[in-house]
């Protein structure tokens, strides 16, 4: 039966942090509820659920966790914060080892989004391979510029003119007072030789900022 008085420990992440920053923090409710909240405009992309630990003893937990993490060394980013510059999968070995000392944990990670119950550390890390293979080898989403954190107003080149070319939004420039993408750009501004006889462009291997080609950027992103 579910005790009214239990609540959970959360690890989350977020896409726009570097991938050895986390968040540990407890809340009463629902974490995917808690979570959407902390989407707000200080944050650019929505925070992720890593893994959550449901236990009647969830406020002592997180203090645990907090704890032991800062004995291992300053890891908090600031110290009044739930932030902390520690890989998440360390971070649920803690969480991991606390859970089996309590006699009603329920632990999970996410996968692909959704929970799936925690059986041992070396399942965990099965689970979560076979999660990356399968995102690898799914097809890539459209791509958009703060995938490789550029943002409106930045400055990119393309290459085949060297001509700078402002951003204008999430997937589009800006070149004398019209949008376009860049793909459009390309097919419209790439010189005849260089023109292949489809006419179709992949536009991030076109244009580069700071000498990186867009694409390759991308590439580094993903596979950090």
């Amino acid at each position: 039966m579910e005790k009214n008085d239990s609540g959970f420990v959360y690890i989350l992440t977020n896409p726009s942090f570097r991938e050895d920053w986390v968040k540990i923090g407890k809340s009463s409710r629902p974490v995917d509820v808690r979570s959407k909240e902390l989407d707000n405009t200080a944050v650019p992309l929505p925070f992720e659920i890593y893994a959550t630990l449901k236990t009647s003893k969830y406020a002592k937990v997180e203090k645990q966790i907090h704890k032991q993490i800062d004995r291992l060394t300053d890891l908090r980013i600031r110290q009044n914060r739930e932030f902390f510059n520690i890989a998440p999968s360390v971070a649920l070995d803690i969480m991991r080892d606390i859970a089996d000392l309590l006699d009603d944990a329920e632990l999970y990670v996410y996968v692909d989004g959704k929970p799936v119950i925690s059986k041992s550390k070396d399942e965990d890390k099965k689970i979560e391979a076979e999660s990356k293979e399968k995102q690898r080898k799914a097809p890539k989403p459209p791509f958009k510029f703060h995938m490789i954190g550029l943002n409106v107003g930045d400055t990119i080149i393309f290459d085949a003119l060297q001509l700078p070319v402002r951003i204008a939004s999430d997937d589009k420039i800006e070149y004398e007072g019209r949008l376009y993408s860049l793909s459009a750009f390309t097919a419209n501004f790439l010189p005849e030789e260089k023109q292949n006889s489809s006419g179709a462009y992949q536009g991030p291997k076109y244009f580069s900022y700071n000498g990186k080609i867009l694409s390759d950027l991308r590439n580094e992103k993903e596979d950090y």
